[in-house]
């Protein structure tokens, strides 16, 4: 199995942007509870860019590190460019996750997008229409379109009766 790289190390080491931010104009906790990791950010957000971002995680080296690189990666861009950030990016500026741990990466990038799609909320003042009917996979607790079969956050086949009563 892949040792930890030095960057994936040093930043369970030392983790960048811990603790929450005061009147947070976006916040959003995501978990999952296959492992027990939840993550929380919070932006402050001005001029459509992320500002500030802060977490707090409770969970393994590798989530407090994907939570610390999502952290840093987003930090002073727009929220269009902050969306894009993927789970794969994530890994890839760690240096590598070990493969038991690539879910840590998926929450990070879900984090923040939730985070950003908090203050979109907020900011509208209005919760906007779903989408896609979404169903709701009940091990890793992530929506999803009805489209995909497969839960995007643990690959479960997610079938369309478990959401009528996951709710």
């Amino acid at each position: 199995s892949k040792m930890y790289s030095e960057t994936l190390f040093e930043h369970i080491k030392n983790p960048r942007k811990v603790g929450t931010i005061e009147d947070a104009d976006g916040v959003e906790e995501v978990g999952n509870p296959v492992c027990a990791d939840t993550m929380t950010f919070s932006i402050k957000v001005k001029n459509n860019r992320i500002e500030d971002i802060k977490f707090q995680t409770f969970g393994c080296g590798a989530a407090i590190a994907v939570s610390s690189m999502v952290s840093e990666m987003a930090k002073g861009k727009t929220l269009e460019e902050a969306t894009k950030i993927t789970n794969k990016m994530v890994a890839e500026a760690l240096e590598g996750l070990p493969k038991q741990k690539m879910h840590c990466s998926n929450l990070g990038a879900d984090a923040l997008r939730k985070a950003i799609e908090n203050y979109r909320v907020k900011k509208a003042g209005f919760i906007p229409p779903m989408e896609a009917k979404k169903c709701y996979c009940p091990v890793c607790d992530l929506e999803k379109p009805m489209e995909g079969e497969y839960c995007t956050g643990c690959g479960r086949e997610v079938s369309e009766e478990e959401e009528s009563h996951a709710h």
